[in-house]
């Protein structure tokens, strides 16, 4: 099992930016492909970004196209979510999620990812 920490969430205005972490730790030697999801008040967690184990490959929501990117850090076991423009739709707890069963793609399904970290909080106001 891969157990994941995210952190660099906060409080931001519209138009700023935020990177987020997630470090891995546990199962490291395994490889997996890492996704991010957010959840907000009321709503159903969604989609937000996926990226391969290489890192070459790398999928978008619509929502975010454009505006986040993900990359990852291998020999640093970390992943990161830069995110650009952001809106106040955009608050949210956002996740990082480990699936070891995907090498050189990545899903958007939550369902597919069975390590999760614990969520950090991401608010950003008008």
């Amino acid at each position: 099992q891969v157990q994941l920490v995210e952190s660099g969430g906060g409080l931001v205005q519209a138009g700023g930016s935020l990177r987020l972490s997630c470090a891995a730790s546990g199962r490291t030697s395994s490889s997996f492909a890492m996704g991010w999801f957010r959840q907000a008040p009321g709503k159903e967690r969604e989609f937000v970004a996926a990226i391969a184990w290489s890192g070459d490959n790398t999928y978008y929501a619509d929502s975010v196209k454009g505006r986040f990117t993900i990359s990852r850090d291998n020999a640093k076991n970390t992943g990161y979510l830069q995110m650009n423009s952001l809106k106040p739709e955009d608050t949210a707890v956002y996740y990082c999620a480990a699936d070891r069963h995907r090498l050189s793609t990545a899903t958007r399904t939550a369902a597919m990812y069975e390590s999760w970290g614990q969520g950090t909080q991401v608010t950003v106001s008008s």
